[in-house]
């Protein structure tokens, strides 16, 4: 009896299979872990482009939104508000194709790689990723050659679509507006050892934001006037970054190197310099969202929308803290100690290009951690394996918000920042956060 229901099992298996249903049987799509994994091919090519914490954020925001967008066209289920509604994104998306399709994961995802393709220097690197891209869903019967066609058409809607709405945030203006020039004077930012790189992305204040209709309702409270009198405000932060550099321990020197984040990082051996190629600060909280979506078992739609709204996080984030840099073009640690107390000292994390006040860890970490606390809870504990890439072991958090003070917190250690730009980055940051779940969070 045993030896006839088997072989009739058997039958009925392979005439699934000769109807085309065997993938019935197949093992479910690990949707969350297939996002990231695609997505990390687009930060690949942002570490080889070099690109700025800034323009890494705008990459994330626009990259995510087609992933987001494709499935918001497919009718898919969100547990929170529509992220479009929102800003001023939804008169730009009505006209998007409702045709359906039998996989708006296999579109989803092709267009998220087409628009990566489309707004990086080195994009053409992700042509091959979309075909290995196609050929696994055709080889895994996620989609077929006869419906192929269709699919990849709406991934094409959709990238242009995006692309449009790219193209009008002001950032092909960049190169139109007048070039920093470092002013004279005290006080002032002026470009650091080793490579003395110029000034990055200083008009970077003009590019649209997604969900901020006001720059000035997140502007900082002012920060400690330059003054190198004993006991002065000024003076004591100066020396607080000069006697803690001089005082780590291995835990503390872990720390400032796991959220260090620099992709402009220089290396000298002899008379060459060699660039070191690491992840965006941006890009770091982008891993942790994937990590938390993997953690809580995300549907794909649910993994799209958070990444998505993330992605335009740190962009809003990254746009309000850069207008405070280059408001108050203050100066760096560094140059402040090599001039006034120890010619020879130097920081232990490499000093970033562009002006001090206020941390651009401390505003988009924490900006990102309230998102993230408001769409997976309080105490959300997960193990962060974002730098493990780049040669860094994973790190353990019990929660959000702790990681967002500790990457704050890891600017002090190493030796690139002051307390008050810490301090008040975390309430800049906070502020745009809360701004942002107040308006997409669940009603519920």
């Amino acid at each position: 009896m045993k030896f006839y229901l088997s072989k009739y099992f058997l039958s009925l298996f392979l005439s699934f299979s000769l109807l085309g249903f065997g993938n019935l049987f197949a093992k479910p799509t690990n949707w969350p872990k297939e996002y990231s994994e695609k997505l990390f091919y687009i930060t690949e090519v942002m570490v080889t482009d070099v690109a700025s914490p800034p323009v890494a954020a705008r990459i994330y925001a626009y990259s995510n939104l087609a992933a987001y967008l494709t499935i918001k066209s497919q009718g898919g289920n969100f547990s929170n508000r529509d992220i479009l509604d929102q800003t001023y994104l939804e008169s730009y998306v009505w006209g998007i194709s409702t045709a359906k399709v039998n996989s708006p994961e296999f579109v989803s995802i092709l267009a998220m790689l087409k628009v990566g393709q489309a707004i990086m220097p080195s994009g053409y690197l992700l042509e091959k990723r979309q075909r290995e891209w196609v050929q696994n869903a055709l080889k895994s019967k996620l989609i077929t050659k006869k419906n192929l066609g269709e699919h990849e058409q709406l991934a094409s809607l959709i990238a242009e679509k995006v692309m449009e709405i790219a193209k009008k945030d002001g950032y092909l203006q960049l190169s139109t507006l007048n070039r920093y020039t470092p002013q004279k004077g005290e006080g002032f930012w002026y470009p650091t050892p080793p490579a003395y790189i110029s000034a990055v992305e200083p008009e970077w204040k003009t590019i649209k934001p997604f969900f901020i209709t006001n720059l000035e309702n997140f502007k900082p409270a002012p920060m400690a006037p330059f003054d190198m009198t004993e006991g002065s405000s000024f003076h004591n932060q100066l020396m607080e970054v000069y006697t803690t550099t001089q005082e780590l321990n291995d835990e503390r020197k872990l720390i400032a190197n796991f959220w260090d984040c620099n992709p402009f990082k220089v290396e000298f051996s002899g008379h060459m310099a060699i660039g070191v190629k690491k992840i965006s600060p941006g890009g770091h909280w982008i891993g942790i969202t994937g990590i938390a979506a993997q953690k809580a078992d995300l549907s794909f739609a649910e993994t799209a929308y958070v990444h998505a709204l993330v992605g335009m996080t740190l962009h809003d984030a990254f746009i309000s803290c850069w207008k405070a840099k280059y408001d108050t073009d203050r100066i760096r640690p560094e140059t402040v100690i090599n001039q006034k107390l120890d010619q020879r000292w130097r920081p232990l994390l490499q000093t970033p290009p562009f002006p001090e006040y206020t941390s651009g860890h401390s505003v988009i970490s924490r900006a990102s951690a309230v998102v993230l606390t408001g769409y997976f809870g309080d105490n959300f504990d997960f193990i962060d394996s974002s730098e493990t890439y780049f040669g860094l072991p994973e790190r353990p958090f019990p929660s959000f918000l702790y990681a967002s003070e500790e990457a704050a917190i890891s600017r002090l250690y190493g030796g690139i920042h002051f307390r008050d730009a810490i301090e008040e980055g975390i309430k800049q940051g906070g502020k745009i956060g809360e701004m942002i779940w107040s308006q997409v969070g669940s009603d519920e």
